[in-house]
């Protein structure tokens, strides 16, 4: 059960503000879905239009990464911080962009593997190898 109330969408027509956004997410999604993530951020207009902002610059504009890869790292740092909501909701996004079962499979085998030797690796507090340092002035 969430903590804040979630928005209606005739809640949402009553604030300029929110349903800007709102107009934004259905228009860039091309859907006239609003998940609850954002129906819970309309309480705190600011954080709504900021975290927007921010989400499509990061995920959405062209970058080094393509889209796919992008969610997929999302699923693992939700993963890592136990963030139910973002894994289902990124994960649904991923196969929207072409997650394929098997990818998904092997996604969540790296995600455990990952989670197991960083385990080991931090609690038997394992020193970085010299040759793993980014040397300085190299960048």
């Amino acid at each position: 059960m969430s903590t804040v109330r979630l928005w209606t969408d005739e809640e949402v027509r009553g604030a300029p503000r929110v349903q800007a956004v709102f107009d934004d997410i259905r228009a860039t999604r091309k859907s006239d879905f609003v998940n609850n993530f954002w129906r819970a951020l309309a309480n705190q207009p600011a954080l709504l239009e900021r975290t927007w902002a921010s989400l499509k610059q990061v995920m959405l504009e062209p970058g080094a990464l393509d889209p796919l890869t992008k969610e997929l790292l999302y699923i693992a740092v939700s993963t890592l911080n136990s963030c139910t909501y973002c894994i289902h909701s990124h994960t649904a996004a991923a196969r929207a962009k072409g997650l394929t079962e098997a990818q998904h499979e092997e996604l969540m085998a790296v995600i455990a593997m990952a989670s197991q030797t960083n385990a080991i690796a931090n609690a038997l507090q394992i020193p970085v190898d010299p040759e793993f340092l980014v040397p300085p002035g190299s960048r």
